[in-house]
């Protein structure tokens, strides 16, 4: 418990001066894509992320889709968006911590009680 609240002291921007410069250089790059940073998340390493974004209406999902794939079409011609649509990103607001931590109360909640996990879907393709 005293390890969580030093972290978060140590990593509170508006007490340290390098944890708020760390905020505003992932932001600018953040922008220049047109990410936020949520869509960092990859649903591919935990499942828990990509319960959460089951979850999520399906228009929040298609945004972020494309927002995803805008960026990388962006990466891969060597460019940034505009100064002007720069401006107006909003990297940091969050879509996806609520349901994932929604997630993880659920979770913790079926292990406590002792309940099995949920299964996982998996394909399998006959050869």
């Amino acid at each position: 418990m005293a390890r969580s609240q030093l972290v978060r002291i140590i990593l509170d921007p508006k007490k340290i001066w390098f944890a708020a410069k760390q905020k505003q250089t992932i932001s600018e790059r953040l922008s220049k894509y047109g990410l936020r940073y949520d869509d960092l998340c990859n649903e591919h390493e935990n499942p828990d992320i990509k319960e959460a974004l089951g979850r999520l209406p399906r228009e929040i999902v298609d945004a972020r889709n494309q927002r995803i794939f805008h960026a990388l079409d962006l990466l891969k011609k060597h460019e940034y968006l505009p100064e002007d649509l720069q401006a107006q990103q909003t990297p940091f607001r969050s879509y996806l911590s609520d349901m994932l931590a929604l997630v993880q109360r659920e979770k913790a909640e079926r292990e406590a009680l002792g309940a099995l996990p949920l299964m996982q879907r998996t394909t399998v393709i006959n050869e």
